[in-house]
C-alpha cells in the first residue's frame, strides 16, 4: 500500500527542471554552434509559455499569502527561486560559452561600443532610413499615461533630465516595433569588418536603438535606460456553457489575450534600482517577478541568427526522412492496407506519406467522404489544400477543429471558416473538452459497401512539427477499428453515447480505467509468484491516480521503466519501491512525443499507442484514443524503434534520482549510446 506520507514531486518544478535539461543541449560541443543556439531560443520560448500559463496562480498565492489548491507561498517561492537560477545559466551560457565560440568560427554580434568608424556610420543610415520613422517616444505626465502594453512586448524605458522649473526627471516609454528584424547582418566587406574577410557581422536592432536614443529626445541628457518586457497571463478563460458562438467569444478572448494580468518583468542587467521599481509599481509585481539579464532582454529573437548565419558546418547535417518500408513508392494505398496495417515511424519516415494518403483519397472518385480531427496544423497548407479539394470534387468533408489549442486558436478558427465557407462541415469539439485524438477516416464505396481506412497518431497533423518530432502513426483497414473510429466521429458530432468498444480506449471514458486495469493486473501477477513488467514512453506523467496505482504495483514487486520526456511527478524513492521504478527523460536532436504504453505479464505482451499522456487533463478533460497493436512483428518493430534504444542511452538520458533532481547518465564520451542517432543511422542507410 501506498504511504500516507507520500509526497508527489511538483509539476511546475518538473517542467522548469525539463526546460533545464534542454538547456544543457546548448552546452553540447558535439552539437553544431547554431543548433546549439536554437536550443537557447526553445527554452527562452517555453519560458514564455510557462510564465503564461503557470504563474498566476503562483501569484495569487503570494498576494493573498493562502494556499490556492496545491500552490501555496512556499510554492512561488520554491518556483521562483527556479525560474531565476533558470534564466541566469540560460544567459550565462549565453555570454561565456556561445558568444565566445561563434566569434571563434567568425560570427560576431558587435556590441555598440565595438564598432568601427564604417560600422558606425552605416548603423547611422540603418537608423534614420529604417528604425527611427517608426519609433514614438511617450512622455508620461498627466496628459499621457503610461501606455498600455502588449505581453512579451519589447520596449524602452528612458528616464530624461528634468525639464526647467522642475525636480523630477521625465520618464519616456518606447516601444520596439514588432515589424522590424532583431537582427540585422552588416555588409560583407574586409575593410568594412572589424575582424576582417571572412567573419560575418551583426548588430541588434536594441543596440541600434540604443545608441541613438539621444536623437529621439533632441540631445536632451538621458539619466538612464533599459529594456524591458513584460509577460502576461494569457490562458484563456472561456465559460463553453454560458456562450452560444464559440469562435466568436474566442476571438474576442483572443483580442484581450496580449492584455492579461502582469506575471513577469524582464529588464536590462543594468537598469536602475529607481527605473525598476517605477515598473514593478505600474505592473503591481512583487519584486522576485523581476529578471534582471545580461544580454538581449528576448533571447527567443536570436532564432534569426541561425538562418542568416552562413556555413554548413554550423548547423546538423539535415536529415532526409525516407519513405515508408512497409510502402512501395507509387503503390495504392488501399490496395496495401487490404494486406495489412502500416506504422510509419516520424521524423525517421516523412510525413508525406500521410499526406499522400490523404491525396488518394480526393482524388480516388470512389472515395464518398473523409472525416478528420484538426488540433495544431502549423504553416504547412497542402492538408488544408486538399480538404478544400476534396469538398470541390464533392466528397463529404467532417473536419472536427479543435479551436482551443493554446496558441493556435485563430489558426485553427480560421482553417474552420474558410472551410465551412466551400461546403465542409466543421464541428468545434465537445463543450467541456478538448478533441486531443488525431484520426482520420476514409469511406470508400467498393463493390456493394462501403470500405473504411483510417489513418491514427501520437502527433499532430503538421507537417514542420513531423521533422522534429518523434511520433508512431498507423494507417489501417481493420474492420474493428475504423468502425470505432466512426464511432467517435459520430460521439464528437452528435453526442450519441459511444458503444461499448472491443480495441479504441476512448478518454475520458475508459482509457484511464484501462490502464489502471492492466497496472493492478501486473501488480497481481507478482503477488501470485509470476513476472510482470510495464514500459511507458510519454511526454509527461503528472496523473496522481495512475502515479499512485504505479507506486503499489512496483510495491507489489512489478518492475516500471518509464521513459518521460518531461513533467513528472512520481518519485523514485517513494517507500517500499526498492528501485523497481526507474524514470528516464531523453532530451536529444528531435523532441521525444510518442506515447506507448507495455504491459509484459506472464510473458504475454499488451502494446498499445496512444494521442494522450498520463496527465489528469488528458484522462478527464480531453477526447484521447489509445490503440492496440496486436501483430507480432509490429510489436517488435515497436519495441527495437522506440523503447529498447531508450532505455539503454547512455548519450541524451537524464536518470530521475531520490529528492527529484535528474542526473545526467554521461558527459558525451565516445563509449555512448543514443537512441536517435541509432535511428538516423537506420533510417538513412548508413
Amino acid at each position: 500500500m501506498i504511504s500516507a506520507k507520500l509526497k508527489f514531486l511538483d509539476r511546475d518544478l518538473s517542467i522548469l527542471g525539463f526546460n533545464q535539461r534542454v538547456l544543457s543541449l546548448a552546452q553540447r560541443r558535439d552539437y553544431p554552434l547554431l543548433e546549439r543556439l536554437k536550443y537557447l531560443c526553445i527554452v527562452t520560448s517555453n519560458l514564455d509559455e510557462f510564465f503564461e500559463v503557470r504563474m498566476e496562480a503562483q501569484l495569487d498565492a503570494l498576494r493573498e499569502g493562502t494556499k490556492k489548491g496545491l500552490v501555496t507561498v512556499d510554492s512561488f517561492n520554491a518556483v521562483s527561486a527556479q525560474a531565476h537560477a533558470l534564466v541566469d545559466c540560460k544567459y550565462a551560457i549565453f555570454n561565456t560559452e556561445l558568444m565566445p565560440a561563434l566569434m571563434e568560427a567568425g560570427i560576431n554580434i558587435v556590441a555598440g561600443n565595438q564598432r568601427n568608424q564604417n560600422q558606425q556610420k552605416w548603423v547611422a543610415q540603418y537608423f534614420e532610413a529604417n528604425v527611427k520613422p517608426l519609433l514614438l517616444p511617450i512622455a508620461l505626465d498627466r496628459a499621457h499615461p503610461f501606455p498600455l502594453v502588449a505581453s512579451k512586448a519589447l520596449h524602452f524605458i528612458v528616464e530624461l533630465e528634468p525639464q526647467q522649473n522642475t525636480n523630477a526627471p521625465v520618464i519616456s516609454i518606447i516601444r520596439v516595433p514588432r515589424a522590424l528584424p532583431r537582427i540585422i547582418k552588416l555588409p560583407k566587406n574586409g575593410t568594412f569588418s572589424s575582424k576582417g574577410v571572412g567573419h560575418q557581422e551583426f548588430v541588434t536592432l536594441t543596440s541600434i536603438i540604443g545608441a541613438h536614443l539621444p536623437s529621439l529626445f533632441a540631445n536632451r541628457k538621458i539619466l538612464s535606460y533599459s529594456q524591458f518586457r513584460v509577460t502576461r497571463h494569457s490562458d484563456l478563460a472561456l465559460d463553453e456553457d454560458d456562450m452560444s458562438d464559440l469562435p466568436s467569444a474566442l476571438r474576442q478572448e483572443l483580442a484581450q489575450r496580449p492584455y492579461g494580468e502582469a506575471v513577469r518583468l524582464e529588464v536590462s542587467k543594468a537598469c536602475s534600482d529607481s527605473l525598476a521599481a517605477f515598473l514593478l509599481a505600474e505592473f503591481k509585481l512583487p519584486e522576485a517577478s523581476l529578471y534582471r539579464v545580461h544580454g538581449p532582454v528576448n533571447l527567443g529573437r536570436l532564432i534569426q541568427l541561425t538562418s542568416l548565419a552562413e556555413g554548413a558546418e554550423l548547423s546538423f547535417t539535415p536529415f532526409k526522412p525516407c519513405w515508408p518500408k512497409q510502402v512501395r513508392h507509387g503503390e495504392s494505398f488501399f490496395d496495401r492496407l487490404k494486406q495489412g496495417d502500416v506504422l510509419i515511424h516520424r521524423p525517421y519516415e516523412s510525413f508525406d506519406a500521410v499526406i499522400q494518403f490523404l491525396r488518394e483519397a480526393v482524388n480516388d472518385p470512389d472515395v464518398l467522404a473523409i472525416h478528420q480531427t484538426i488540433y495544431r496544423t502549423g504553416s504547412d497548407m497542402r492538408m488544408f489544400n486538399l480538404l478544400q479539394e476534396a469538398v470541390k470534387r464533392g466528397k463529404e468533408v467532417l473536419v472536427v477543429v479543435e479551436i482551443k489549442a493554446r496558441f493556435d486558436e485563430e489558426t485553427n478558427i480560421n482553417w474552420a471558416e474558410s472551410l465551412e465557407a466551400i461546403g465542409a462541415q466543421i464541428v468545434y469539439g465537445m463543450v467541456g473538452l478538448k478533441t486531443h485524438a488525431k484520426m482520420l477516416l476514409v469511406l470508400r464505396k467498393e463493390g456493394n459497401r462501403i470500405k473504411r481506412y483510417a489513418h491514427v497518431s501520437t502527433g499532430n497533423y503538421n507537417a514542420n512539427t513531423a521533422k522534429l518530432y518523434t511520433d508512431i502513426c498507423m494507417l489501417t483497414s481493420d474492420l474493428t477499428l475504423t468502425r470505432e473510429i466512426e464511432y467517435i466521429f459520430r460521439h464528437l458530432t452528435s453526442q450519441v453515447v459511444l458503444p461499448s468498444m472491443r480495441k479504441l480506449l476512448v478518454a475520458p471514458f475508459n482509457l484511464q480505467r484501462a490502464m489502471l486495469r492492466n497496472i493492478l493486473a501486473a501488480a497481481r501477477a507478482c503477488e501470485r509468484g509470476n513476472n510482470a513488467k510495464i514500459i511507458v514512453k510519454m511526454n509527461s506523467l503528472t496523473d496522481e491516480v495512475l502515479a499512485s496505482a504505479l507506486i503499489s504495483a512496483a510495491q507489489s514487486g512489478v518492475e516500471i521503466d518509464l521513459i518521460v520526456r518531461g513533467a513528472c511527478i512520481l518519485p523514485v524513492d517513494a517507500p517500499g519501491i526498492d528501485g523497481r521504478i526507474r524514470i528516464r527523460s531523453i532530451v536529444g536532436r528531435f523532441l521525444e512525443h510518442s506515447r506507448v504504453f507495455c504491459f509484459e505479464i506472464n510473458g504475454s505482451r499488451r502494446t498499445w499507442l496512444s494521442s494522450a499522456d498520463w496527465m489528469s487533463r488528458n484522462m478527464i478533460r480531453r477526447i484521447e484514443i489509445a490503440w492496440p497493436i496486436l501483430d507480432a512483428e509490429m510489436q517488435a518493430r515497436i519495441m527495437q524503434e522506440c523503447i529498447e534504444p531508450y532505455l539503454s542511452d547512455t548519450e541524451d538520458a537524464w536518470m530521475l534520482k531520490a529528492g527529484g533532481e535528474y542526473q545526467q547518465l554521461n558527459t558525451h564520451g565516445t563509449n555512448t549510446k543514443s537512441a536517435q542517432k541509432q535511428l538516423i543511422k537506420r533510417y538513412s542507410g548508413d
